[in-house]
């Protein structure tokens, strides 16, 4: 790279950024306990790289400079704000950090930290959501905002809420202790699905339009926390679920655009070497005799990949095993519908009829009712419960997919 090549350096930053962002900011957050302090001082670094890098060159370690200058930033900032002996006695910690040479090998990953602050029970999920994608996984304000169907401005509010609760209820920038363990790991693992499902739920027709995968970006951070904190058998779990699931999104819509059900699909467009790997993690997470919601959820999807004609009563079990941990209505939906797989039209019937006023907003719900319903030989009803499924469809792949289906059943 020449001195004066902007566009080489531009390259090189962004690389950097892209790559380690995450990695950075959260050690600027170790040290500085303070998330929009570090964000700044951090993009400060990355501007004042553009011109030094072109000037000197790219430096041994770009990750390192960055560190480092981003600490000074950050020192220069807090310098004028000093008025008490404490604050005076962190200056001269951050002083001897920003004085250390600092290596890249040498700098302590503290992303798994970061991960449980920006998961922390006292945010609100949507918040958690978007914080986890702003600072781990480094998509944009911009970005997160059309993910969720937000308005910018709105998503940037909600993510500047969401550091300073931090930083006013004073939430630890740490791990939690083995007797908070398990409860927050959920509360982790519950944001990383939360992400795969906004992308799911966006289906594989909003990919060429999105900028990033949400899907893949929650697959990196599961495996993020499974490489940080290995041997956990409910991240393990997690993993699974989504690298099963993902395997078959390129068989999931006709190309017309309509979903495709999931024994209508064909199974040589699956990736199977991501199948593969989610069965070896379901394998390793069960062999640790420590079964929890996400292997049950893995094992389910592993029953519907395993055999074109799945283990319909197997399945029932699972459901069962997995009420014990989650005693919702949802989870109770989907075991009747494979109640109805097995051929007990009545019980299922009588379940989805117990969820109604529950779920009545919810529009799986309406389409498991229209498909049991139809079953039970009862078309007046099933059609209205397929007219509610559509109207209440996410997407116009469902939508479509429900009309179709409609039509071919009642007709």
């Amino acid at each position: 790279m020449t001195v004066s090549d902007p566009i080489a350096v531009t390259r090189a930053i962004e690389a950097v950024m892209r790559d380690d962002r995450g990695r950075l900011l959260a050690a600027l957050i170790a040290r500085l306990r303070d998330f929009r302090l570090a964000e700044d001082a951090l993009q400060e670094a990355a501007i004042s790289a553009m011109s030094h890098w072109g000037r000197a060159g790219l430096p041994a370690s770009p990750q390192g400079w960055l560190l480092k200058v981003a600490l000074r930033k950050a020192i220069d900032r807090l310098r004028g704000a000093a008025r008490d002996a404490r604050k005076t006695a962190d200056l001269t910690r951050l002083a001897v950090d920003e004085a250390c040479e600092t290596d890249p090998e040498m700098i302590p990953d503290e992303r798994l930290r970061l991960i449980f602050t920006c998961c922390h029970p006292a945010l609100d999920p949507k918040s958690r959501v978007a914080l986890t994608l702003r600072t781990v996984a480094g998509l944009t304000t911009t970005e997160i905002a059309r993910a969720f169907l937000d308005a910018e401005p709105t998503m940037g509010q909600r993510l500047s809420r969401a550091k300073a609760k931090i930083a006013a209820a004073r939430i630890p920038f740490g791990v939690p202790g083995p007797e908070d363990w398990a409860e927050r790991l959920q509360s982790v693992l519950a944001v990383i699905y939360l992400i795969f499902n906004a992308g799911y739920t966006a289906g594989p027709a909003a990919g060429a339009a999105a900028e990033r995968d949400l899907c893949a970006e929650a697959i990196w951070l599961a495996r993020l926390v499974d490489r940080l904190r290995p041997g956990e058998a409910e991240t393990e779990g997690c993993l699974a679920l989504l690298l099963i699931t993902h395997a078959r999104h390129a068989a999931r819509v006709d190309p017309s655009g309509a979903t495709i059900a999931l024994g209508d699909q064909d199974r040589r467009r699956w990736d199977a070497a991501a199948i593969a790997e989610g069965l070896a993690l379901i394998d390793r997470a069960m062999a640790r005799h420590a079964a929890g919601p996400f292997q049950i959820n893995a094992a389910i999807a592993a029953c519907h990949v395993l055999a074109d004609s799945p283990d319909w009563p197997q399945i029932v079990r699972l459901f069962d095993a997995l009420l014990r941990h989650e005693p919702t209505p949802v989870v109770r939906l989907n075991r009747a519908i494979a109640v109805a797989e097995t051929g007990d039209i009545a019980a299922a019937l009588a379940e989805v009829a117990a969820l109604g006023a529950a779920l009545d907003d919810y529009q799986p719900y309406h389409a498991a009712c229209a498909e049991v319903l139809t079953r039970a030989d009862q078309p007046a009803a099933a059609r209205c419960a397929y007219e509610r499924a559509i109207a209440l469809a996410p997407s116009s792949a469902d939508a479509a997919f429900l009309i179709r289906r409609r039509d071919w059943r009642l007709n």
